[in-house]
């Protein structure tokens, strides 16, 4: 039972069956109308949601919907309560909803609704699809590259609000505590901020984003941070996320390295790549080659900042949309702010509310209401019908009002469009562009790696995988063939009966055969071989290995994963990628 809250009677609620969303055909769909413009953009989508509703399903699906309460209006019938416990109790009860835009009020003791929700309900992805539609003003010149979907840690990071205001008690205690024990060292008078990024959070991000990829048949999913400067938390994010496409997805996804060591930069039917990228050459990647990159998950400040500024690049805040995610409760949001100068004045741009519940009906599996809403939208900006945020960028356009704006679009979609005949134009160009990527990997691995901002890390972007083995028992002249032919110095030796592998190189001989005046052909390898092999993970930073190989004076690591060796580094390799990449600090 609720106070203000009425569920109507006339739905059914959306349920979670055995982890799976269930929605039913008249399903009851929880919504917040919002503050300043939000009743205006509000009272738009909902008539736009349900006119495509009905066109899409002939009148057999139909949403019920269910007003709940935030920010001011919620304050007016809670007494000053601006996020009261019956609304949030309401939309993890209803599962799925969406909201306008909310006020914060002025004021110490009161956190952003926005980031209440989050926490309230542990909405740990906020997702964000950003992607150019025809006829939308730009400043890029070839706007229609952009097509990302970020996915963006929501419970972590310098979000989590752990800081400690400059000459405060508990700022004290962590100042002395950091100086004393840790030896850190910091201007005095500063204010103390803690970014935790744990395995759990980033996992369950990592996992959402990767199964998104999978189940909307996306080409890669790109961590984005700053693991360079940050190793130990956005580091961590980067190998915490390997780890679960390695662990979790084996089967359908493969690193960037493997596409072009392994499979020479054809990227497998079936297979979705995994990459990485520090977070400012990421900024400079979707300027420069945006289209190189599909589904991006990033802690939580480098997502802010580039869900934003991606936005800018393919029409603004206005029309970006976005979500706010549980393992299955679901918030979708307009990401703008309440612009309360425009309240009531029948004049925004609805854009961002609009595809924010695009989102909300493909998450419901209702993919055909969806696509008429985002197919039809184009051809009536392309008609030059726009409020007046474009068409003030736009020559010859007819400004509207935001609700005639939705009048536009709900008699286009009543018109009928070819669905089929749209998407398929889609599906052509896609597969089009995927094969312009994949020939200029054909051709010219090593520029296209440098082109979209790849630089290696660790030694598993340097390592050779295509290992040269031998076996305990072959004599020793037969490795120096096989060194021979394959022209390498060294060769793996596979595990002996104690599980233990080892390594044979040119030294070896040299030393233990030649020196000691032995036959290679009666020597047999294990007499020969050094053991164990000493060995890193993948994960090991470059600068890492370098420490490794000098201190213990190598010329090469071996890479293990578990209990396999899976490659070789060498201090060859490192210096050819300082030498062609440079020293990225």
């Amino acid at each position: 039972m609720y106070r203000h809250i009425k569920v109507p009677t006339t739905g059914e609620k959306v349920r979670v069956v055995n982890g799976k969303l269930h929605v039913p055909d008249q399903p009851v769909i929880g919504y917040v109308e919002g503050d300043g413009i939000g009743p205006d953009i509000t009272k738009a989508c909902l008539r736009i949601w349900d006119a495509a509703v009905a066109k899409a399903y002939g009148g057999k699906r139909k949403i019920h919907w269910c007003e709940t309460f935030l920010g001011e209006k919620a304050a007016g019938l809670y007494d000053g309560n601006y996020c009261p416990d019956e609304t949030l109790h309401a939309l993890k009860d209803l599962v799925v909803s969406i909201k306008g835009p909310l006020t914060t009020p002025v004021g110490g003791g009161f956190r952003s609704l926005n980031v209440a929700l989050r926490q309230d309900l542990d909405l740990y992805a906020c997702v964000r699809p950003v992607k150019h539609y025809a006829g939308v003003p730009s400043p890029l010149k070839q706007p229609g590259k952009v097509d990302v979907v970020i996915f963006r840690e929501n419970t972590e990071d310098v979000y989590a609000g752990i800081e400690y205001k400059a000459g405060s008690p508990e700022n004290d205690k962590v100042t002395k505590f950091l100086r004393e024990e840790m030896k850190a060292r910091f201007f005095d008078g500063s204010g103390i901020g803690i970014k935790p990024i744990s395995a759990f959070g980033t996992k369950r991000l990592v996992r959402k984003a990767i199964q998104y990829a999978v189940d909307n048949g996306r080409e890669s999913v790109t961590l984005v941070h700053k693991g360079n400067i940050m190793k130990f938390t956005e580091g961590a994010f980067r190998n915490w996320g390997y780890e679960v496409a390695r662990e979790e997805f084996g089967n359908v996804t493969i690193t960037e390295e493997q596409l072009y060591a392994e499979y020479k930069g054809k990227q497998p039917e079936g297979k979705i790549v995994i990459k990485d990228r520090i977070a400012d050459i990421m900024f400079q990647m979707m300027l420069l080659r945006p289209d190189e990159f599909d589904v991006i998950a990033t802690p939580n400040l480098n997502g802010d900042y580039l869900s934003d500024a991606i936005a800018a690049e393919v029409g603004g805040m206005g029309i970006a949309p976005g979500a706010n995610i549980a393992d299955n409760i679901a918030v979708f949001e307009a990401t703008h702010g309440t612009a309360p100068k425009y309240a009531n004045l029948n004049k925004v741009n609805p854009g961002s509310l609009l595809f924010s519940g695009v989102m909300m009906l493909e998450y419901m599996g209702w993919k055909e209401a969806a696509d008429l809403i985002s197919l039809a939208y184009p051809d009536v900006v392309s008609d030059g019908i726009v409020t007046y945020d474009f068409a003030r960028q736009i020559d010859g356009a007819r400004e509207v009002g935001t609700s005639q704006f939705a009048d536009a679009l709900i008699e286009r979609i009543q018109g009928g469009i070819d669905l089929e005949a749209k998407r398929r134009a889609q599906q052509e160009q896609l597969v089009k562009e995927r094969k312009q990527r994949e020939i200029r990997r054909l051709l010219q691995p090593m520029e296209e790696m440098m082109s979209t901002g790849r630089r290696p890390q660790t030694v598993g972007d340097l390592m050779t995988r295509s290992l040269i083995t031998v076996t305990d028992e072959e004599t020793v002249e037969s490795a120096m063939h096989v060194m021979q032919d394959n022209g390498v110095s060294c060769v793996v030796v596979e595990p002996n009966k104690k599980g233990e592998w080892g390594i044979m190189t040119r030294r070896d001989i040299v030393t233990k055969i030649v020196h000691a005046n032995k036959n290679p052909a009666t020597q047999k390898v294990k007499d020969v071989a050094s053991r164990p092999l000493f060995s890193v993970p993948a994960e090991t930073t470059i600068r890492e290995a370098s420490r490794i190989l000098a201190d213990r004076n190598f010329s090469r690591l071996a890479i293990a994963q578990g209990d396999r060796i899976i490659g070789i580094v060498t201090e060859t390799d490192i210096f050819g990628s300082v030498e062609r990449f440079g020293w990225l600090e």
